[in-house]
Parts: C-alpha cells; sequence; structure tokens
C-alpha cells in the first residue's frame, strides 16, 4: 500500500503568521473556520508545531489577512503601526471592538491615499482645496461652518432640490467634493461570509463610513451597504472631521460607539455641521412652520432635500417639535426597515461606483501617457490586467451615454 503524498514543511515564520491574524482583530476560531481547520491547527502553526502547506499559506496570505505572500518568509515581524491606531477619537475598547473588514478598509484606504499622491506627483490637482480654505474647531458655530462650506461647493438649494432621485443627489455631491480636493471610495462593509446586521449582533462595531485626513490627499470611505440618503450624510459628517483635521469615524444606525474622553466633543459638532449642510434650518423652518408632523410630510421633506427621514426627524426634535419618545420609536422602525439586503450590481458598474470615475480615468490618463505601465494600472485599480479594457470600454460608455 502507497504511503499517502507528503509535502515538505514551509519555511514560514509562525510570528508573522500570529502578528498577521491580530493586526486584523481576528479570532484564531475564525480562521480556522475560513480554512477548514481546528484552531489548535492554526495555533499550532502560529507556535511553528506544524506547518500549512503552500497552497495553504497562500489562502492565508490573499485572502484573510490580505498581505503580500513574502511577508511570511520574513525573519522579523515588520514594524507597522495597526491602522486603527489612526483613529485617535476611539478609546482602546473600541479599537478592538473593529471588525477584520473594517480594519482591512483601512488598510485598503491609506493604500489608496499614497496611489493618489504617485499619481499626483504629491500635489492635490484642485485648484482650492476646501480643507485649505476652510477650518473647523472647537470654538466654531457648526451652523456657520456648513453655510460656509456649501458656499465653497458652490450648489445652492435650487440645484439640491432640483434633484430627481437619492442617486444623482449622492454622486453630484461626491463629484463637488472631488473637485475640491477630497476624494472618495465607497465599498462594502460587511464582514465576509455574514449578513447585513450581523457584525453588530456579534459585538463588533459597525460604521457608516470614516476618513484619513492628510494635508494632500484627505480621503473619505463610505458604507455602500448604506441608504444613498444616509451615505450623503457620511459624506459631510467626515467632511466636518477633514475640516477639523482629524481621522473620524460614523457609527452605523443604531450603532453606539464610545469616543475618546477628549473627543466626545467632536461627533456632536460634525453631526450638527451635516444636518445643517444638508437642510439648512432658515429653509427648512420657512416650508414646515404650520404643518402637522406626520409620515407623509417627513417622507415629502426627505425627499426634498435628499436625505433621510431620520435626518428630518431629528431637526425637528432639536426645536422641539416632536418628542424624544417619538424621535426614538420611529427611529427604530426605519432602522429595522433598513436590515434588508440588496442585490449587487455588475462587476465593473461596482468598481466604478467603489473608486470613482475621477480616480479611474486619472489612472488610465497615467498609461496613456506612458508614466505607468499596464502592471502599475492594473495594480492602482486592485484589478488584473485581462480586466483593464472592459473596464476602459464601460468607463467610455457611461461618458456617451
Amino acid at each position: 500500500m502507497n504511503n499517502p503524498r507528503r509535502f515538505p514543511p514551509v519555511p514560514f515564520n509562525p510570528e508573522v503568521l500570529r502578528w498577521a491574524r491580530e493586526s486584523l482583530n481576528l479570532s484564531l476560531e475564525e480562521v480556522a473556520r475560513r480554512m477548514k481547520k481546528t484552531a489548535n491547527d492554526v495555533e499550532a502553526w502560529e507556535r511553528g508545531e506544524a506547518s500549512p502547506t503552500y497552497v495553504q499559506l497562500e489562502k492565508l496570505a490573499y485572502k484573510i489577512y490580505k498581505r503580500p505572500l513574502a511577508l511570511f518568509f520574513f525573519p522579523e515581524v515588520p514594524d507597522e503601526e495597526p491602522i486603527q491606531q489612526s483613529f485617535r477619537t476611539l478609546p482602546e475598547a473600541e479599537l478592538k471592538r473593529l471588525s477584520p473588514r473594517m480594519i482591512e478598509l483601512m488598510r485598503k484606504a491609506k493604500t489608496l491615499q499614497m496611489n493618489l499622491s504617485e499619481l499626483y506627483k504629491g500635489r492635490n490637482p484642485s485648484a482650492r482645496p476646501i480643507w485649505r480654505s476652510l477650518r473647523f474647531g472647537r470654538s466654531d458655530n457648526p451652523d456657520d461652518r456648513a453655510k460656509a462650506a456649501r458656499n465653497d461647493l458652490g450648489i445652492d438649494l435650487s440645484e439640491q432640490q432640483s434633484w430627481m432621485d437619492n442617486d444623482i443627489a449622492l454622486k453630484r455631491w461626491r463629484r463637488s467634493l472631488e473637485e475640491r480636493g477630497v476624494f472618495v471610495f465607497k465599498d462594502s462593509f460587511r464582514s465576509p461570509g455574514r449578513k447585513l446586521g450581523e457584525d453588530a449582533e456579534s459585538g463588533e462595531s459597525v460604521f457608516s463610513g470614516f476618513c484619513l485626513h492628510d494635508d494632500e490627499f484627505p480621503v473619505i470611505y463610505v458604507n455602500n451597504n448604506d441608504a444613498k440618503t444616509r451615505q450623503i450624510f457620511t459624506l459631510f459628517h467626515e467632511l466636518a472631521h477633514l475640516l477639523m483635521g482629524v481621522n473620524g469615524v460614523l457609527p452605523d444606525y443604531g450603532n453606539k460607539i464610545a469616543y475618546s474622553n477628549n473627543a466626545e466633543w467632536i461627533e456632536p459638532l460634525c453631526n450638527r455641521f451635516a444636518a445643517e449642510f444638508l437642510v439648512p434650518a432658515q429653509d427648512f423652518k420657512a416650508r414646515s412652520e404650520g404643518h402637522a408632523v406626520n409620515k407623509d410630510k417627513v417622507e415629502k421633506w426627505a425627499a426634498l432635500y435628499s436625505v433621510s427621514r431620520e435626518t428630518i426627524l431629528r431637526r425637528l426634535l432639536d426645536w422641539g417639535r416632536v418628542s424624544p419618545q417619538d424621535y426614538a420609536q420611529q427611529s427604530r422602525i426605519w432602522i429595522n426597515q433598513k436590515k434588508k439586503s440588496g442585490k449587487g450590481g455588475s462587476y465593473y458598474n461596482n468598481i466604478i461606483a467603489y473608486l470613482g470615475e475621477r480616480y479611474i480615468e486619472t489612472v488610465f490618463d497615467r498609461y496613456d501617457d506612458g508614466a505607468i505601465s499596464m502592471e502599475e494600472t492594473a495594480d492602482y485599480l486592485n484589478l488584473k490586467a485581462s480586466q483593464i479594457v472592459a473596464l476602459e470600454e464601460k468607463i467610455a460608455d457611461r461618458s456617451r451615454g
């Protein structure tokens, strides 16, 4: 009887393997589940008592830890500050609750930030970066800062209220921010293998968006699983963070998180800035005065400003026109309605939505100029070289449309 085929042990560094797992807040059990092994098997690899096969190490590197394979053969653990430490508004307990998916996206945002610097040779392409012309501090009135930001973006209320649907509104707001030097990226914030809402049920912190401040290339990252109106609110909550010069995160609806003692004041100001920016008090008070607050009116006002019903109700709560009890009850109903998962779009349309046309077109421009190779183009877009032509055709079709 022939012996089963044996593979030689892979000369990996078990300390790097453990570091890669812990850097994502992944448990032994979660890695074991995705590898179809036991937690004891994974722990034995990390102790150096056993060895994964080369194929298993590839899966760990590329599919789970999102790291280069060569890293696991390094003699020492890389000297890398965890990306989550960039978010000083969160205390240590909240950082430990971040899902592996969120940490992965934060690392991805940092990579995109570096890509932008390379593509634009270290200088933001906007002639008037908004974070340089506007500052937002603790002593500033958020309503005044919101009015100044709206003037800077050059979109008045009549234009905003002429948009036919929330999708148009989101695209227009995104373009206006990118014209002022703030790049916006989107992605699914849901952890692999989990349904909508299961991250929160597992005890992990769930977010609608976050931002990374930078003197040249600030980035906003938005949860594409959220409703379009929530994504719009996220844009301007995170813009407020950028005007303050700090990185920030916005919790998902109904997900309560703690903030550092020295940052508790930031989030209410960012929320107020976003609310005033999208639903200016002077205009909304004039429209709503003399009208009873009911479901139909709230939906009508939300559609007018392309915001969520919760945003409208929150404004009314702040003015004493609805009770805290009514606000809390109705918000819970709307939050539960958002727990439905929609179907994904086409692959290339998703790529365009996630990276944005401005970023993709910049990459193609550099390729057309001969500044970067096909392989580098694929790397900037996180695609295979064979997929580049199809994406370029899709972009061209949208431009003609």
